[in-house]
């Protein structure tokens, strides 16, 4: 979900620093939130793992270019499911940070436009979960469906910000209906993966209940 440089720029990035900023001060709430629930220090392991998470997902991960942007396994919806959601938008920020720092310097001036397509969807699948997850239901006993619908959200979320950039950047035209259409079509692949992943790491969460590994998770997992 990479957008390329030069999508956005000049003025038209005043727009990517206020929904980053947004993103940012909606991320801030969940965080207070968090530490209020469980405390600081239950809530940085978890950020670490987020960040590690992502980072692993956008690097060592099969990724390849498809029409407007790249298309990543980002697996959003399972570091929300494992993590929470505050971990979750910190981690996915600061692992899309750490990769164009060190790795890909070349997308840091779009470090605004592309946290924004990360976190957005993130916090539209965490509001999604609190109604379709039925109540007294853990995560780790969700069934495909549910999963399915947090996967969609997500991940419909990155392709509809993607196309959004695309338009508000580029303008209107054959050749960018093109590409979106393109890079849209290649998500959908990832829209079918990523929901067998959640449940394969729920069923993995749920083996390790009793164990070590339970307590660096949310405890969303295992209590609604």
């Amino acid at each position: 979900m990479h957008i390329e440089p030069g999508v956005v720029d000049g003025a038209k990035m005043i727009l990517a620093v206020a929904t980053a900023a947004g993103a940012a001060g909606y991320t801030a709430k969940e965080v207070i939130q968090d530490i209020k629930a469980g405390g600081a220090l239950s809530l940085l392991p978890r950020t670490v793992l987020a960040a590690a998470g992502t980072f692993v997902f956008f690097e060592l991960l099969p990724h390849f270019a498809v029409g407007i942007s790249e298309v990543h396994f980002i697996l959003g919806s399972t570091l929300f499911l494992l993590l929470g959601t505050a971990p979750a938008a910190m981690g996915l920020a600061l692992g899309l940070l750490i990769q164009g720092m060190f790795f890909a310097p070349t997308d840091l001036p779009m470090y605004f436009v592309n946290v924004t397509t990360l976190l957005v969807p993130l916090f539209a699948a965490s509001a999604l979960a609190s109604r379709v997850v039925a109540p007294g239901t853990a995560y780790v006993d969700l069934r495909y469906a549910d999963v399915l619908k947090l996967s969609a959200v997500y991940q419909g979320g990155v392709v509809a910000w993607v196309a959004f950039w695309a338009f508000y950047g580029q303008g209107v035209s054959a050749t960018t209906l093109a590409s979106v259409g393109t890079f849209g079509a290649a998500y959908m692949m990832v829209i079918l993966i990523e929901p067998l992943a959640d449940l394969a790491a729920l069923a993995a969460a749920k083996s390790a209940r009793d164990s070590g590994i339970a307590r660096l998770l949310t405890p969303r997992l295992y209590a609604a």
